[in-house]
C-alpha cells in the first residue's frame, strides 16, 4: 500500500502542541504517513516537515493582524502554492480560523478532502463562520462536547474527540520537589509570570507583570520570581524587556509542567496555558490587554462573558479575569500578592481542577483525532 500525504497546518504554540500529540498517535497507527506543513519544535519532533514556522503568524487582535497583513498573505499564498503542487490526501487545519478557513476554501477548489481539529470559538463570536465551514470542511473534530451540536445543527460532519490535555497536563512532581528541580529556594513562594506566546502579546503585558512582581518582592523578600519561554517565541523579544527592570527573574525554556508545579500563584496571559494551569492545580488569574480599537469591537461581537477557557468549559467565574484598563500593576500586585498569602489558595485551585476535568469529558483526545485522520485518509482502522 503507498503512503499516504497530509499538510498541517497550526497558527500558535498550544496548535503546535496539540498537533503534535495527534501525529505522535497518528504515526503509531500509520507510520509510514508523510506529514508536513506550518508548526514548530513540537509537531518537527513528532516527525513532521515543517515549511513555514508558526511563530511566523501568531499575532492576535485585529490591529496587530493588519500589521503583518503583507507577510502572512505570502505565506498563504506559498501554502496555496504547495497544495496545488503535492496535492496531499487530507489537509488538517488546527484552530486559526481567520488563515486556516482561507485555505480550507482553496483546498475544496483542488478537490483536497479537509479536517478541521479543533474548532473556531463558533459559540463564543462569528458564528456566521459555521456556513463557511459547511461549504469547505469536510469533517469537523472538536474538543468540547457542547460544540457537537452547534455543528449537527447546521448540518456539518462532527465529532467530539476529546481534550487532549485531560491525558497531557499530569502534576509528576510536588511542589517542594519542583522548586528542587529548578534549583529555587524551597523556602521562597514562587509567583509566575506567564504572558503569553505572541510577540504582541508578551510586549502588552510582560512589562506590566514584571512591575506589579517588583511591588509584590519589595513587601514580601521571600518571593522569588519565574518566566517560562514559550515555543516559538524569539528570547530577542523577552530580553530588552527584561533589561528594564533589575528584579532578577529565573527564566526557563523547558520543563513547562515542572515549573508550573514550582509555582504558588501564576498570572497568565488568556488561552490555552490558562487550561494547563488550572489542571495542575495551581493558583492563578487571567489577564489579557489588546489595543482599544481591537477591544472595542471584540467587546461588540463576543457572545459569552468569559475569556479563560477554564470559565468557558464550566460555565462558571471560577478564575478571576482582568481585562483592558483592569491590568494595572495596582491590581496585578493586589491580585498576586492574595494568592501568595491566602492560605485556601491550593483548595481552592485543586476544587477548580476538579470542576475543569469534569467539565472537559472523556481522555484519548489525541488518539481519537489520529484515528479520525485514519478514518479519512481511508486506512485500515488499526484501532
Amino acid at each position: 500500500m503507498s503512503h499516504k500525504n497530509i499538510v498541517v497546518i497550526t497558527g500558535e504554540a498550544s496548535g503546535d502542541a496539540h498537533a503534535a500529540r495527534m501525529i505522535t498517535e497518528l504515526k503509531k497507527l500509520a507510520p509510514d504517513t508523510v506529514i508536513r506543513g506550518i508548526g514548530g519544535d513540537n509537531m518537527r519532533a513528532a516527525g513532521a516537515e515543517i515549511d513555514v514556522d508558526f511563530s511566523e503568524l501568531a499575532v492576535m487582535g485585529l490591529i496587530e493582524v493588519l500589521k503583518r497583513y503583507r507577510h502572512i498573505k505570502k505565506i498563504f499564498n506559498n501554502m496555496v502554492d504547495l497544495l496545488k503542487v503535492e496535492r496531499p490526501d487530507l489537509l488538517v487545519l488546527v484552530d486559526y480560523p481567520g488563515f486556516n478557513l482561507k485555505l480550507a476554501k482553496e483546498a475544496k477548489k483542488l478537490g483536497i478532502p479537509v479536517l478541521y481539529y479543533i474548532s473556531p470559538k463558533v459559540w463564543a463570536w462569528r458564528a456566521g463562520r459555521v456556513k463557511t465551514i459547511k461549504r469547505v470542511v469536510d469533517h469537523m473534530a472538536v474538543l468540547f462536547p457542547f460544540e457537537v451540536p452547534i455543528y449537527e445543527s447546521a448540518g456539518v460532519s462532527v465529532s467530539c474527540v476529546g481534550h487532549p490535555l485531560v491525558d497531557a497536563v499530569k502534576r509528576t512532581l510536588t511542589i517542594d520537589q519542583a522548586k528542587t528541580h529548578f534549583g529555587l529556594n524551597p523556602q521562597h513562594r514562587i509567583l509566575g509570570l506567564f504572558p503569553g506566546s505572541r510577540r504582541s502579546e508578551v510586549e502588552a503585558l510582560l512589562p506590566i507583570m514584571i512591575q506589579a512582581a517588583e511591588q509584590v518582592c519589595r513587601h514580601h523578600y521571600d518571593v522569588s520570581v519565574v518566566l517560562p519561554m514559550a515555543p516559538g517565541l524569539d528570547a530577542d523579544v523577552i530580553k530588552p524587556i527584561l533589561a528594564q527592570s533589575t528584579l532578577p527573574i529565573r527564566v526557563v525554556d523547558k520543563d513547562f509542567y515542572e515549573l508550573t508545579s514550582a509555582c504558588d500563584a501564576v498570572v497568565a496571559a488568556s488561552g490555552t496555558v490558562t487550561l494547563e494551569i488550572a489542571l495542575l492545580g495551581v493558583p492563578h488569574f487571567i489577564i489579557y490587554r489588546v489595543a482599544p480599537m481591537t477591544y472595542r469591537i471584540l467587546s461588540r461581537l463576543v457572545k459569552i462573558p468569559y475569556v479563560g477557557l477554564c470559565n468557558i468549559v464550566t460555565d462558571k467565574a471560577l478564575v478571576l479575569e482582568l481585562l483592558q484598563d483592569d491590568v494595572s500593576v495596582e491590581r496585578l500586585e493586589a491580585e498576586m500578592t492574595a494568592l501568595l498569602i491566602n492560605p485556601k489558595s491550593k483548595d481552592n485551585a485543586e476544587a477548580i481542577r476538579q470542576q475543569v476535568l469534569t467539565a472537559l469529558g472523556p481522555s484519548g483526545g489525541a488518539h481519537n483525532a489520529a484515528q479520525q485522520v485514519i478514518n479519512m485518509l481511508k486506512l485500515p482502522n488499526n484501532d
